[in-house]
């Protein structure tokens, strides 16, 4: 259910988001865990957790808290993507005493535009700024999860509302964007950083829903200089 990486240095742990896992963090562990301890989560029902193992998002912010806790990790920087964007602020609200500080990265608030229309378009118009070369990682992830676990897991982001937890979060938080990302729109980045106390936007040009595989290097300077900071 984790992997980690990196001997040396502050915890940094890592959430992927929906239909992923561990793997799509893989083009930025080199430049992370030169810095941080990496410790990158696959969450229940993706990725290597166990085969019955089903995404209840309510659930997963203290089921995070306690497997940091396993594996000797008392507090840590912590960054999630899309679907783990939404766990990772989750956990910041829910958890304060865990995290230290908070990267979001396109993260997965669907319920901010919940029309069905969007989540239609929105993928098909992110397309030509997707990388194909993230495909293969994505079909494996998919195909390892299943339709049923998939399908569950889809209807529990799309139906989930956590705008409340946001002013609740007091970790210093960096909220990453990709400028043409059309599955999380920006303006929905835009109200997370006007609901987080103290919050500042970086926007990844060039990039779409997956600025850390489609734009590694800048993603990793600016991740690395908030970290760090």
């Amino acid at each position: 259910m984790a992997s980690q990486a990196g001997a040396d240095g502050p915890p940094l742990v890592l959430f992927h988001g929906l239909a992923g896992s561990g793997a799509w963090w893989k083009r930025n562990l080199p430049a992370l865990s030169s810095v941080f301890r990496v410790t990158a989560i696959d969450l229940p029902g993706f990725g290597s957790s166990h085969p019955d193992a089903r995404l209840i998002l309510d659930e997963v912010p203290a089921q995070v808290a306690e497997l940091l806790g396993e594996l000797g990790i008392e507090r840590a920087h912590v960054m999630g993507h899309s679907m783990g964007g939404l766990v990772a602020a989750g956990l910041a609200a829910d958890h304060p005493e865990r995290v230290d500080r908070l990267v979001l990265v396109d993260a997965g608030f669907l319920s901010l535009d919940p029309t069905w229309r969007h989540r239609v378009t929105g993928p098909l118009r992110t397309l030509p700024w997707t990388s194909p070369t993230i495909l293969p990682t994505l079909l494996r992830d998919v195909v390892r999860s299943g339709p049923i676990r998939m399908a569950r897991a889809t209807a529990e982001v799309l139906r989930k509302d956590w705008r409340n937890k946001l002013p609740a979060i007091t970790a210093p938080t960096l909220v990453v964007w990709g400028e043409h990302d059309r599955v999380c729109p920006l303006r929905i980045g835009e109200q997370i950083v006007a609901s987080v106390p103290g919050a500042r936007m970086v926007i990844i040009h060039g990039a779409g829903h997956n600025p850390m595989w489609e734009k590694q290097h800048a993603f990793d300077r600016e991740v690395l200089e908030f970290l760090r900071g």
